[in-house]
């Protein structure tokens, strides 16, 4: 038999509509917002901290993903032929 741990009773501050959202999603699931609470703070510890990465937002590294994407697709269409060649020279002053 399992012993359930003490309770203890906390508050939060939540924006009204962003919790109105996640109760209605959370009843969906058949589950209430203080269990959901529970999971993700059983989540923090066994993670040993969030469950998930948090970051700014990173502009310089987006663009520069944005282009290695880009020259990727180049490189895809280069290899079916659907694009010529250009100089090595040109095609990284694009980047």
């Amino acid at each position: 038999m399992q012993i359930k741990e003490p309770k203890i009773q906390t508050s939060l501050r939540i924006d009204k509509e962003s919790l109105h959202d996640a109760k209605k999603i959370l009843d969906q699931m058949g589950m209430n917002f203080s269990e959901a609470v529970n999971i993700f703070t059983k989540m923090i510890v066994s993670h040993k901290g969030l469950p998930f990465e948090v970051k700014l937002p990173n502009n310089e590294v987006d663009d520069l993903t944005q282009k290695l994407q880009l020259a990727l697709e180049d490189v895809a269409r280069l290899e079916r032929g659907e694009k010529k060649a250009t100089k090595a020279r040109d095609f990284l002053n694009e980047l």
